[in-house]
């Protein structure tokens, strides 16, 4: 019977769970495990003795049944193998672990003399053949080698392993770039590129390989490729960064699913070169034997940058050089006029009606309306004239090369001829015009900016003589310029100091004589030209944003006149206010007069709102919600010089109106009592059939006024009358009038006494 170590069988059960788990001593070090085959148990015993203080992990087994139930359930590394077993050879052991594919190495120990039990065992990859009896010494030895060769073996395998894995992995991520890359030799032969160059290209990698690098390259960019790839650089000197443009197979191939169609057949790369030396020998550099680096395709970058490019010097609506390329184009065209002695025009060209079609139809229609203009200016233009956009509906223009003026006159009047035409937006039609202003190089300045601003100056002299013209700038002009400068300081500085002050213009009733309310007008305490009328200064105003601070002033200027007259105990007379559109569209006119009536105490009663006409068609639904918040505070509404805007009867339904007052352009003509003026016939007609009040403006002669009150219109104002006079005139002619009746029809000299009076 076969006897098995006491303690064999312990280490048995204590290595049955670690199958295919590497083994380690106490110190972390790996520990082989040996499988100790043999049927006699003092053999056995022995060579188990022998072995365990070696930091094995030791398998015993009696049989061959055994052997081959533990090399199923775990992996060896060696085993130790007796060819006489009871049940089975050890070279059937053998065959079946050659069978199973069983990675452990044999070491074949036999009691046979004869020379073929040792073949037999060599032949079946046993790494050694030991004769019983053996040397301690000898089994030590072989088991030593057998494991080193095997450690060794493992080491090789597991090198070999990373080094595949490696290769493999430099392959993917080679093969993945999104990056050509590729090697050169010192021939500038392509020696390795990765599929990249198909999928960018379209050139497979068969036909590349063995090629020069010259068979990609442009033709244009042959010499700097040439630079690149024969010049030895490495390191800091690499080449980095070259744009060079390749050759594309079949339109380019196909990258990331996108066709490449840039340049037709071209593609914009980003390369880096780098040389390849072998490594320095004795402090001495060998020869560059070859170049390799990465070309990336910035087909698409240079493509983004074009357009931003683009988009930095062109206006995107209009596709039109914008404000900084016109700059740069005419300092060209300057300095080509200076070099040959020749004439240039600047043009500044602004669209008139513009802001009215915008405010209108709305900034979409407004936008079409400015593509097609610039169309038209376009294509009036001779070839290198330069049309851009500055801003807005303004435009400028460069001529260069003029022969005289009229050139640049012809230029204008096909400016002007082309606008003529109505424009065309999604079934509306507009009209608009435009002003133009020329400067001539070198008459009306030498610099870029003298040009456009005498240009600038010029269309604004257009405009102030009533649009729709062009003109050439002239030196009056500037110091036009400089007055209007010198208003508007003045203007703010009358606001400051209160130079203005607010004069009164009586309304009479003609059937009784008396005033029963007057139209607040705006008067300006000049300091050097005297007292200013609102019309020589309010449309200036109305151009250059001062009318809102104006008209929070005449708004307070109103309220504290009326406490002064209330105060004084006169009767309640209503003052009209002209409001300005301005003014209305800001939203918040509401909220100041109903504040202003409020700190000053004043009766909304006593104020009535004159608006023109115009109003109505700006934002009908804004204005008719704004008029209807004064209406319910109490203030009256009139629509002053009724007739010479864009009249509607339809307002007059719609809107919050108390009073209409006839313009004086209308009574003015009027010069026989016992004439036809359908005109004035039929508004007051109208305010009769709405059952609106009626005041007539401008009546000067006693024909007028009999005209007018024979005609159903009682109340009037004018120089029959009253000249607008200061308040303290005004409440002197009131207080005159409770004294006694007035006439109703005096000159304008009688008038005049009496108020002097």
């Amino acid at each position: 019977m076969n006897a098995t170590p006491a303690n064999a069988q312990t280490l048995h059960l204590a290595t049955d769970a670690t199958h295919a788990v590497p083994l380690t001593s106490d110190h972390g070090e790996y520990c082989p495990r040996l499988l100790l085959v043999d049927d006699e148990p003092r053999l056995l015993s022995s060579l188990y003795e022998l072995l365990r203080d070696r930091d094995y992990t030791l398998v015993t087994a009696t049989c061959g049944a055994e052997a081959l139930a533990q090399l199923g359930k775990l992996k060896f590394d060696l085993v130790l193998l007796d060819l006489r077993l009871p049940d089975m050879s050890g070279h059937e052991i053998m065959d079946f672990m050659n069978g199973k594919g069983i990675d452990s190495d044999v070491i074949v120990m036999s009691g046979d003399v004869g020379i073929e039990a040792a073949i037999g065992a060599l032949k079946r990859g046993a790494y050694d053949y030991l004769r019983k009896p053996y040397s301690r010494e000898e089994l030590l030895k072989t088991v030593q080698n057998a494991l080193q060769q095997r450690r060794l073996a493992m080491d090789n395998q597991r090198i070999a392993q990373r080094l595949e894995n490696s290769e493999r992995m430099y392959r993917y991520l080679v093969d993945s770039s999104p990056d050509i890359i590729y090697t050169l030799n010192h021939e500038g032969h392509i020696t390795f590129v990765n599929d990249r160059a198909y999928q960018l290209l379209g050139f497979a990698r068969e036909e590349l390989i063995g090629k020069h690098y010259t068979v990609l390259v442009h033709d244009d960019d042959q010499e700097r490729a040439r630079y690149v790839f024969n010049e030895r650089r490495v390191d800091e000197r690499a080449s980095r960064n070259v744009e060079l443009r390749l050759k594309c197979k079949l339109n380019g191939g196909k990258g990331g699913g996108v066709e490449r169609t840039f340049n037709n057949t071209l593609m914009t790369i980003s390369l880096n070169a780098i040389g390849m030396h072998l490594p320095e020998h004795d402090g001495k550099r060998h020869p560059q034997f070859g170049i390799y680096g990465v070309a990336r395709d910035i087909t698409d970058r240079k493509r983004a940058e074009e357009v931003i490019s683009y988009q930095a010097y062109h206006d995107i609506l209009t596709d039109l050089p914008n404000r900084m390329l016109f700059k740069d184009r005419l300092g060209l065209a300057v300095i080509q006029a200076k070099r040959k002695l020749t004439e240039l025009a600047v043009m500044f060209v602004d669209l008139d009606r513009f802001k009215l079609v915008n405010d209108t139809l709305g900034h979409v229609k407004g936008d079409e309306l400015l593509q097609q203009a610039a169309q038209r200016l376009k294509e009036c233009l001779r070839k290198g004239d330069t049309l851009a956009r500055q801003g807005g509906d303004e435009f400028t223009i460069v001529l260069p090369e003029l022969r005289d003026r009229h050139d640049a006159k012809v230029i204008a009047e096909k400016f002007l001829e082309s606008l003529q035409k109505p424009f065309d937006l999604d079934g509306h039609q507009v009209h608009i015009s435009a002003s133009i202003g020329i400067a001539i190089y070198p008459a009306d300045g030498e610099s870029i900016d003298e040009l456009l601003r005498h240009a600038d100056i010029a269309m604004y002299q257009v405009k102030a003589l009533g649009k729709n013209g062009h003109s050439f700038y002239h030196n009056s002009m500037l110091d036009m310029s400089h007055q209007k400068i010198a208003l508007e300081q003045a203007l703010r500085k009358a606001l400051e100091q209160n130079e203005l002050e607010m004069y009164y213009q009586p309304q009479i009733d003609v059937a009784t004589g008396r005033i029963i309310g007057a139209e607040g007008l705006m008067r300006w305490n000049h300091p050097q030209r005297g007292l200013l009328s609102a019309g020589e200064f309010l449309p200036f105003a109305e151009e250059n944003g001062l009318m809102l601070p104006i008209s929070d002033w005449m708004l307070g200027a109103l309220c504290r006149d009326l406490l002064q007259w209330n105060a004084a105990g006169g009767e309640a007379i209503r003052l009209s206010l002209n409001l300005s559109p301005q003014y209305l569209d800001r939203g918040d006119f509401f909220e100041k007069m109903r504040g202003a009536l409020t700190r000053y105490g004043i009766s909304p009663a006593q104020i009535e709102v004159e608006i023109t006409e115009n109003i109505c068609i700006r934002n009908p639904l804004y204005a008719i919600e704004q008029l209807n918040k004064l209406c319910q505070l109490g203030v009256s509404v009139a629509i002053d010089d009724f007739g010479t805007g864009y009249s509607s009867l339809s307002y007059l339904h719609r809107f919050p109106i108390h009073t209409i007052k006839i313009d004086q352009s209308f009574v003015k003509e009027i010069h026989d009592e016992n004439g036809h003026y359908p005109v004035i016939l039929a508004i007051i007609s109208i305010a009769r059939g709405l059952g609106l009040h009626l005041v007539a403006e401008g009546v000067e002669t006693p024909v007028q006024a009999r005209y007018l009150q024979a005609n159903g219109c009682t109340t009037m104002q004018g120089y029959l009358y009253h000249r607008p006079v200061s308040l303290t005139s005004f409440i002197n002619v009131l207080r005159a009038q409770e004294r006694g009746p007035v006439e109703p029809a005096q000159p304008p000299q009688a008038a005049m006494v009496a108020i002097q009076a």
